[in-house]
């Protein structure tokens, strides 16, 4: 997972804007030793070529130099394959035109999200359409919202690894941690100009760089406002677009909102899948534009419509925390032992107080809880 370089992760020093790596120009003898190994995969034919690409396989990990001059032999021998193609197999590449698998994305949602059809149908649904446009207006700007525990990181995660082969550890992939990044008041026009130099130097490395910003009820006000020319309609800024890039804000702000229109719904005798976007979108927005802890208190990204949706996560009921605690079981390869799920899911809390419909920490604790009831007798 990439992350801002810096000398303190307190951010008490200037973050660097990314180092832009060269590779370095190859020697005469590394010349040679390629031209030499040319002219011997022509003779040899198809079985040279699969030898350069397992030396390639191996060389990959130590030399850039030397993986790109075996693969451009490789590739120069086929004739299929483009230098790029054979490269990217190699290494990670950014392929801005790669379309989204719609259906794995879908698939990954539906199986592993519970309680969550608002989010399910429109983070599908406006990624879809995102990477299916050629020419975006702007980059595509989500806010995700509700108490913790709902799934809004796990919900982050299942979008980079449907846009990034390696996930939250692509080098595409940038994660924010409010406390960790941008923990200090007194220093709010540091960050904003260290956040922008991040996002530039990213981007122009790659146009569909994901952005991830954790915790932005605890960003001090007017930090996040830095990226607004980012996410603004412009074609360009200093030469770079922007277009193609996407950012996504994680936020327990609002989740009181949330709450209220589920109870509200719940209360009135109607199933919680009958909520639309429409009953949460406004309410979001207004809300946490006027909540001074929410990191978008009064900001411009709202103010001027650059936030593309307001996803609320609803709070999750005891059904739900039972759908998390046999996904984690066969996440580690265990049987579904119902009276583990039973205990885990009933030894959480739950609000109100005289209903008792939602766990007030969601799924959070399951995976510590199981740990708990999984242990041998004696343990510890």
């Amino acid at each position: 997972m990439a992350a801002p370089s810096s000398r303190r992760a307190c951010g008490a020093e200037v973050t660097h804007e990314p180092e832009v790596r060269l590779m370095p120009a190859p020697s005469v003898a590394a010349v040679a030793g390629w031209e030499r190994g040319m002219r011997r995969a022509r003779r040899l034919g198809a079985a040279a070529v699969l030898r350069l690409l397992l030396v390639a396989h191996v060389a990959a990990a130590f030399d850039p130099v030397s993986v790109g001059l075996v693969i451009g032999a490789a590739s120069a021998l086929t004739g299929y394959l483009s230098y790029t193609d054979l490269y990217c197999r190699f290494a990670e590449c950014c392929r801005e035109e790669q379309p989204l698998n719609a259906s794995a994305l879908k698939l990954d949602l539906e199986e592993k999200l519970f309680g969550q059809h608002l989010a399910t149908e429109v983070i599908l649904k406006a990624l879809t359409g995102f990477k299916n446009n050629k020419n975006p207006k702007k980059p595509l700007t989500l806010s995700l919202h509700g108490w913790a525990g709902t799934g809004k990181n796990f919900v982050s995660q299942i979008v980079a690894e449907n846009l990034h082969s390696k996930g939250l550890k692509s080098k595409f992939v940038h994660l924010f941690v409010s406390t960790l990044h941008f923990p200090h008041e007194q220093q709010i026009k540091l960050y904003q100009d260290q956040l922008q130099k991040w996002i530039r130097g990213n981007v122009s490395a790659c146009a569909s760089s994901l952005f991830i910003f954790d915790e932005m009820d605890k960003l001090h006000p007017g930090v996040i406002d830095a990226i607004k020319p980012f996410l603004d309609y412009y074609e360009q800024v200093d030469g770079v677009s922007y277009r193609k890039a996407i950012f996504i804000f994680l936020s327990n702000a609002g989740g009181d909102l949330i709450t209220k229109t589920a109870l509200d719904f719940w209360r009135a005798g109607r199933k919680r899948e009958d909520i639309e976007l429409k009953d949460l979108e406004h309410v979001l927005s207004v809300g946490v534009f006027n909540n001074k802890h929410s990191g978008l208190w009064h900001s411009s990204l709202i103010d001027r419509n650059l936030i593309d949706y307001f996803i609320p996560f609803l709070p999750l009921e005891y059904r739900h925390v039972k759908m998390c605690v046999r996904a984690e079981l066969r996440a580690r390869g265990s049987a579904i032992d119902e009276d583990i799920v039973t205990m885990v899911a009933e030894e959480m809390t739950f609000f109100p107080k005289d209903e008792k419909i939602y766990s007030d920490k969601g799924c959070k604790t399951v995976q510590s809880r199981l740990d708990f009831h999984e242990a041998p007798n004696g343990a510890g």
